[in-house]
C-alpha cells in the first residue's frame, strides 16, 4: 500500500490551464489550492475537482509555496504550478515510488511547451524535485524559482514525466523574460556575483549552444531554435540589468 498523497498548487486567475492541471491528477489523495485573488473560474474549476481551497495575499514564490505545503494533510506531496499536469504514464510511475519510499523525494522530468509544439522526445528534460516527504524539506528562498529543498536522498523517476504549459507564443515567453530578469537583479546583486561584464560577453552564445545541440533542442525545429534564442536573450538580460543596477548605484 502506498503513502498517501496531496497534490499541492498555488493559483493566480490560471483557468486557462488549471483544468488540465487538476484532471491528471484526480486520482490523489487531496488536492490543495491556495489561491492569492484569483478573478475568473479559477476557483470554480477548483470546487469541481473537490480540492481544498484557501486564500492567501501572494508573499513571493518561496513564502506562497511554502504557505500552501504547510496546508497539506499528508506527509508526501506533489507540488504542481497551475500550468502543470502530469503525463501520461506518470500517474502508475508515481504510485510505485511511494509504496514504502526509501528516499526524501523525487525528481520528476518536465516537458517543455515550446510556443505551438511540446519537447521532442529525444531532446534533454530538466528533472524538478517535485514529489517529496515535507517532513523532510522546505522551500527554498531564491526570488524567483524557489524550488523544495529536502534532507536526505532524492532519485529521478524518469518515466514520471510532467508537462509545462506555461509558453504558449514568443510574446509570453518575452514578457516572462523581462518580468524574471527583473526579479533577480536584487538577488544577485546581494550576492555580489563577480565578472558580470565576462557572463554578459560569453554566457549567452554558450547557453545557446548548450541549449540548441547540447540538449537536442533542434530536434523540435524552428521551435527549438526560438526558444533556444530566447533562453540565451534571458541570461543576457538578467547580467545586462545587474549591470546597469551597478552602474546607477555608484552614479548615485
Amino acid at each position: 500500500m502506498r503513502e498517501p498523497l496531496s497534490v499541492v498548487v498555488t493559483t493566480l486567475n490560471n483557468a486557462d490551464t488549471l483544468e488540465t492541471c487538476l484532471a491528471s491528477v484526480a486520482w490523489a489523495d487531496e488536492m490543495v489550492l491556495l489561491d492569492s485573488g484569483s478573478e475568473d473560474g479559477t476557483l470554480e474549476i477548483a470546487r469541481k475537482y473537490s480540492a481544498r481551497i484557501s486564500q492567501q495575499e501572494f508573499q513571493g514564490y518561496s513564502k506562497q509555496k511554502q504557505s500552501a505545503i504547510d496546508l497539506a494533510t499528508h506527509a508526501w506531496v506533489l507540488l504542481l504550478d497551475a500550468d502543470e499536469a502530469l503525463g501520461d504514464g506518470a500517474h502508475a510511475v508515481i504510485e510505485q515510488a511511494l509504496e514504502s519510499p526509501s528516499v526524501a523525494g523525487f525528481r520528476l522530468p518536465r516537458r517543455e511547451q515550446m510556443f505551438w509544439t511540446f519537447q521532442h522526445d529525444f531532446s534533454w528534460t530538466n528533472a524538478h524535485l517535485r514529489l517529496f516527504d515535507r517532513r523532510r524539506g522546505r522551500m527554498n528562498q531564491v526570488p524567483v524559482h524557489a524550488a523544495p529543498e529536502v534532507d536526505g536522498p532524492v532519485r529521478t523517476l524518469r518515466r514520471a514525466v510532467f508537462l509545462h504549459h506555461g509558453e504558449p507564443d514568443i510574446a509570453t515567453k518575452v514578457a516572462k523574460i523581462n518580468a524574471y530578469s527583473s526579479g533577480l537583479v536584487a538577488h544577485k546583486l546581494q550576492r555580489r556575483v563577480r565578472f558580470v561584464r565576462t557572463r554578459l560577453l560569453l554566457y549567452p552564445p554558450v547557453f545557446f549552444l548548450r541549449q540548441y545541440l547540447v540538449k537536442r533542442y533542434f530536434l523540435n525545429g524552428w521551435a527549438g531554435f526560438i526558444s533556444a534564442a530566447t533562453g540565451a536573450f534571458y541570461v543576457f538580460l538578467k547580467y545586462a540589468k545587474v549591470y546597469e543596477a551597478r552602474k546607477v548605484k555608484r552614479r548615485d
